[in-house]
C-alpha cells in the first residue's frame, strides 16, 4: 500500500480502508481462483493497483460519469479506479465467469456501492452507452476500439479528455497501433514517466477518442 501513497496523498479514510482491504481479499480469493499471477500476488499493490491507477493520474474522470471495464479479470483496472472515483458509476464486464465472481466478491466485501459486474462479452451489453472504456491488455488495439467504440457516446465526461477508450499495455506498440488504423488519432504515454517504478518499463497508458 506504501507504493500507492507515494503518488496519492489525499485519499479519504473510507478509500483507505478499502484499498487496505485488496491484499487480503485478493490472496484468499486467488488461493481458490487463480485471477492474479501467483508471482505478481506479493506486488499486489505496485503491478495491479498502481499501475490501475496510471489511468487516474491522466484522466479525472466526472461525477456521475459511466465507465466499462472491458475484460475485468479480477477487477483491474475497474476496482481500483471505482475505489479512487466513488461518484463515478463503473460496469466491470469479463466473459469469464469465476473471475466475475470474484469481482462481486471483493467490491461487496469493501462496500463499493458504484461497481455493477456482468459476466459476458462487451459487445453483447444491450440497452447501455458509456462516457468511457477501460481496459488492460485484453487485445489488440484494433479489437478493443472495435468492440467498445459503438457504445462510447459522444461528449465530454472528464476535465483532460473527451469521451473515449482509456487502456494499459506493454511492449513495443508500433505495429499494433499501426494495424488498428487509428494512428492519426491515437495517444499515448508512457507508465515510467508517471511512476518511475522499474516495474512498468515498456508499460503505457493509450488513449482513443469518441470523435463520430
Amino acid at each position: 500500500m506504501e507504493i500507492v501513497l507515494k503518488y496519492f496523498a489525499d485519499f479519504t479514510e473510507p478509500q483507505l480502508a478499502q484499498f487496505r482491504q485488496l491484499e487480503g481479499l485478493y490472496t484468499e480469493w486467488n488461493e481458490k481462483i487463480n485471477v492474479i499471477s501467483r508471482k505478481d500476488i506479493d506486488s499486489l499493490y505496485e503491478k495491479h493497483v498502481l499501475h490501475s491507477l496510471a489511468i487516474a493520474a491522466l484522466c479525472t474522470f466526472d461525477d456521475g460519469a459511466h465507465v466499462v471495464d472491458i475484460g475485468t479479470g479480477g477487477g483491474f483496472p475497474g476496482i481500483p479506479l471505482a475505489i479512487f472515483f466513488p461518484k463515478v458509476k463503473f460496469v466491470l464486464v469479463d466473459s469469464i465467469g469465476k473471475k466475475i465472481k470474484v469481482v462481486q466478491e471483493v467490491a461487496e466485501a469493501i462496500g463499493l456501492k458504484n461497481v455493477t459486474a456482468i459476466h459476458g462479452r462487451v459487445e453483447e451489453i444491450k440497452g447501455q452507452t458509456f462516457d468511457f472504456a477501460v481496459s488492460r491488455a485484453v487485445a489488440p488495439l484494433g479489437e478493443l476500439w472495435k468492440w467498445i467504440s459503438p457504445l462510447i457516446r459522444m461528449g465530454q465526461r472528464s476535465d483532460e479528455f473527451p469521451n473515449g477508450l482509456i487502456c494499459l499495455k506493454g511492449g513495443d506498440l508500433t505495429k499494433e497501433i499501426a494495424e488498428s488504423n487509428l494512428k492519426k488519432i491515437v495517444q499515448a504515454w508512457r507508465i515510467p514517466d508517471i511512476f518511475p517504478e522499474p516495474a512498468f518499463d515498456e508499460k503505457f497508458v493509450i488513449y482513443v477518442p469518441k470523435l463520430i
